[in-house]
């Protein structure tokens, strides 16, 4: 594999916080809590087996036990479908684009049904960078227009709006989002 750009490795090394230590503003998680300042960047993958469903309104669009969870410091989990327990008919590409210096280039899809249409509520990786490899055939959802649930758990969405992160009751933070956490 070929090295990295220098405009890649600036940006993964600009980040004050890598998730060696927890900061002394975040919270401590209690028992059967994880805190998001114990991720490590570059983020970890990891399987999750619980059942995750994503509804629009009274329209199924995914239901798995095979997501893939990015954990990257300070972020609430970015969960990741595989297209093949995605209602795949009901997504669209959408115009825009983006890159991620962690997991490659991000192509927006938008959400049609029937005369309804939500555009740039998921994303894919179709391409990612090393270490990314297992998002290649997923899609993720931004939680805030959607009903997320991981095992019935309705899901709270990642603060501020850019991000994607999934909030579920066994995640303390404080997570990036909130005000005040532009340079975590």
């Amino acid at each position: 594999m070929s090295a990295l750009p220098d405009w890649i490795r600036a940006a993964r090394q600009h980040w004050r916080w890598q998730g060696h230590v927890r900061p002394p503003f975040a919270a401590t998680p209690g028992p059967g809590q994880t805190s998001v300042w114990d991720f490590s960047r570059p983020p970890r993958l990891a399987q999750d087996m619980r059942e995750v469903v994503v509804r629009w309104g009274d329209v199924e669009v995914a239901r798995t036990r095979r997501a893939v969870l990015v954990l990257e410091t300070a972020h609430p989990p970015s969960v990741y479908l595989p297209w093949h327990d995605v209602v795949r008919h009901l997504l669209q590409p959408a115009a825009s684009s983006s890159f991620c210096e962690w997991k490659g280039p991000v192509q927006y899809w938008t959400l049609m049904h029937g005369d309804r249409r939500l555009p740039g509520v998921a994303w894919s990786d179709p391409q990612p960078l090393a270490g990314a490899e297992a998002l290649a055939d997923c899609v993720a959802f931004y939680p805030a227009a959607l009903d997320c649930r991981v095992n019935g758990a309705a899901v709270t969405p990642q603060p501020g709006g850019f991000y994607g992160g999934w909030i579920t009751p066994e995640l303390v933070g404080p997570f990036k989002g909130e005000p005040g956490s532009e340079d975590w």
